[in-house]
């Protein structure tokens, strides 16, 4: 896979088998845009937000941390908060787009269906190797029920964590509580 396949940005750091992933995660999602009959808009911002979402994924701790200096999360989730800030800084202003890739390792309650379509599709892409049957019939809900498929994503991807009394970062426990 390479970047221009996937039009990342010249500055993204990612590794061939993290565009792979990234490759995934824009393929689902165009087939949800295109099962759901969006308009062309919405399609596009679907479209951007997951092959951008991980363009900063493999880069190092240290230049995550200068592009987003002051922000509290740990290094597996700065990836996002950071391709955010670069992606505005070169001018993307669609904020649906902006905040889905922002927090799309964290979640938020307060995400439009770019966000929303994002977070299924990054954990429902085929490539991931855990409870493959039940992630894929999830993936196949999505057009039909939308917000019913995006509660039960959360839900899997949360419950193990709450119940094992873990600290959810306040986006993460907003999420949850709004969909429980």
């Amino acid at each position: 896979m390479t970047t221009d396949v996937l039009d990342l940005p010249a500055w993204s750091v990612a590794s061939d088998k993290r565009r792979a992933h990234i490759a995934r995660v824009t393929a689902l999602i165009d087939s949800w845009a295109s099962a759901m009959r969006l308009d062309a808009a919405e399609r596009s911002a679907w479209h951007d937000a997951a092959r951008w979402h991980d363009a900063l994924r493999d880069a190092p701790d240290a230049e995550l941390r200068a592009i987003v200096p002051g922000l509290d999360l740990p290094p597996g989730a700065l990836h996002g908060p950071a391709a955010a800030a670069r992606l505005a800084r070169d001018g993307e202003s669609r904020a649906g787009v902006l905040d889905a890739i922002r927090w799309h390792t964290v979640g938020s309650a307060a995400w439009d269906r770019t966000g929303k379509a994002l977070y299924m599709a990054d954990f429902l892409e085929p490539g991931r190797s855990f409870e493959r049957e039940r992630r894929a019939a999830l993936a196949a809900s999505v057009p039909a029920d939308f917000e019913g498929a995006f509660r039960q994503v959360v839900r899997m991807r949360l419950e193990p964590r709450v119940a094992d009394g873990e600290r959810l970062h306040p986006q993460t426990a907003a999420l949850w509580e709004a969909v429980r």
